[in-house]
């Protein structure tokens, strides 16, 4: 099956915070992925990143200012919205958020985001109380009213040095979301698909087992290929060293019996 994200655009909106750096990886692998990616950077993340950094990953010109006479945006300053087939930005702060959320357009990244009609994701990333405050929840809220994806964030350590939800999502997860996102209205769209994974362990004592060498990647690689289809996905693993991938309900089991259980729980058999 061809990768969703091949032969796309995407508008990668990138904001000032510690965590932009991930942005870097992240604009690296979908150039791999064969998508052309145009960087939008606030004045604020080049405070972070010089913009020659993900010119040089995407080989594309990086946008930081809708005046900019070298830009596209200086001629058509809808440009970017108009071609994109989705428009993500991470890490999101919560100042960014919030003016998404009002409708603000006061410099190249909100007005992008207002003019755009494509597929929007926003992964925050921010200090847990800043994501805890009421008005950053709020705005959140906004958004995923609107339509929205909102990617994360990941609880975990900060940049403050608190442990808290606020981290953002690694670039596999991000690439997940992007693939689910593009993919939603696939073939299978409304369809609901369970697959099982990976090598079941039957305790013989406290410390052996019975297993195999089952890895699970087939298994998880089906139920990736069947989210990008459009379909609602549960993922049955027995235990494997595998990320749960985004956008799909995994449950983790260890035994046989347990994973029939699980199975028949998610996709029941008729008893006749």
């Amino acid at each position: 099956m061809p990768d969703p994200l091949a032969n796309k655009y995407i508008a990668l909106g990138v904001t000032g915070s510690i965590a932009c750096y991930k942005a870097v990886d992240l604009a690296s692998k979908l150039t791999q992925a064969g998508v052309l990616v145009d960087v939008i950077m606030t004045r604020e993340a080049c405070q972070f990143l010089a913009p020659l950094t993900f010119q040089s990953i995407t080989h594309r010109p990086v946008v930081t200012d809708v005046f900019d006479p070298q830009s596209e945006l200086s001629i058509d300053h809808v440009a970017i919205a108009e071609r994109a087939d989705a428009v993500i930005v991470a890490p999101a702060t919560a100042n960014t958020i919030a003016k998404m959320a009002h409708g603000y357009a006061d410099d190249a990244l909100t007005t992008t985001i207002l003019a755009t009609q494509a597929p929007l994701i926003v992964a925050p990333a921010m200090d847990a109380h800043m994501y805890d405050n009421a008005a950053t929840q709020q705005n959140v809220s906004i958004l995923r009213e609107r339509g929205c994806v909102i990617a994360g964030p990941a609880s975990g350590r900060l940049a403050s040095g608190l442990i808290g939800k606020g981290r953002l999502l690694e670039t596999p997860a991000l690439l997940g979301c992007l693939r689910q996102t593009l993919g939603r209205h696939g073939d299978l769209e409304g369809r609901r698909v369970v697959v099982s994974a990976g090598g079941t362990q039957e305790p013989i004592d406290p410390v052996r087992v019975i297993a195999n060498h089952s890895s699970g990647k087939m298994g998880f690689a089906l139920a990736e290929a069947a989210r990008d289809r459009g379909a609602t996905v549960s993922l049955v693993s027995a235990p494997t060293a595998l990320p749960d991938p985004f956008g799909i309900k995994v449950v983790r089991v260890q035994t046989a019996l347990q994973m029939l259980d699980a199975l028949h729980s998610d996709a029941p058999m008729p008893t006749h």
